[in-house]
């Protein structure tokens, strides 16, 4: 898909992480995107940090884009739809990134055979570094899904799932930074907590969740693996862990993220 225009609609947080990661990773030029917003100051933010084309007019953006992305916010899915709904075509590849919403309610709102693709990205792709689960429409061949893979692994990685997993995929890695965020936020505490700056306990949390990353990752090491590799018998790790299965983290964590794909469930519901 090599030049091919891609349109952001809708361009908020997760959008211009997004425009952020396509453009720093040298995978599409700024002339070879366009963003919109609703507001004028948004818009020339977009253009003056970026040099992409940016407006607040969505019929204008997506037209002649070979991928249109939705980025709008679930609540706001709906205006958007209505305004570019029957204005996009077969020949274009529409790659929803918009939370919680299912194909059926975009395709609903298209021109019958519009491929959809919905995609759920984390905020990593700005470091092209992302994970993305992403779905097949109804009208979305081989193609489409290639195309949206070759998006998406501009910044980052992706996994082909069916759509019925998509809430697990957004409480699961969509919502998952968060959960490193608090915990690392956590450490950095109990570094300051034991003497150490928080500049010191800073680096030191952040360069071990990045190499323990990149281990399980690159070497291919199972958690528990890990795990039982830094734990010696009645050493400093084993204590730890006690504590923290003491404190039911495991059982906090399986809660936490049904809880997070329940709430999913129910914005695709319209909750």
């Amino acid at each position: 898909m090599a030049g091919r225009q891609i349109a952001v609609l809708g361009a908020g947080k997760a959008g211009e992480a997004l425009i952020a990661g396509l453009l720093s990773s040298g995978w599409r030029k700024p002339e070879e995107i366009v963003a919109t917003a609703r507001h004028e100051e948004r818009t020339a933010h977009l253009a003056e940090h970026y040099g992409i084309a940016a407006t607040t007019d969505n019929v204008a953006a997506a037209e002649g884009a070979g991928v249109v992305v939705i980025a709008v916010k679930p609540q706001d899915i709906e205006s958007l739809l209505a305004d570019v709904g029957k204005t996009l075509t077969t020949d274009q590849t529409v790659l929803s990134i918009a939370a919680a919403i299912p194909t059926t309610l975009i395709e609903a709102h298209l021109l019958d055979g519009v491929p959809v693709v919905r995609a759920m990205p984390n905020a990593p792709v700005t470091v092209h570094e992302g994970m993305s689960g992403i779905a097949a429409g109804t009208h979305a061949g081989e193609e489409h899904m290639t195309e949206a893979e070759a998006v998406l692994r501009s910044v980052g990685r992706s996994v082909r799932v069916d759509e019925s997993y998509m809430d697990a995929i957004t409480a699961v890695s969509g919502s998952g930074p968060a959960y490193f965020a608090l915990l690392a936020e956590s450490m950095i505490e109990a570094g300051i907590l034991l003497g150490l700056s928080r500049e010191i306990s800073t680096e030191l949390v952040v360069q071990t969740m990045l190499g323990t990353a990149k281990l399980l990752r690159d070497e291919q090491m199972h958690p528990v693996e890990l795990r039982e590799m830094v734990t010696s018998p009645g050493g400093t790790t084993i204590a730890a862990i006690r504590e923290l299965e003491q404190a039911g983290v495991r059982a906090a964590f399986l809660n936490a993220i049904q809880a997070a794909m329940k709430r999913s469930q129910e914005l695709a519901q319209g909750g």
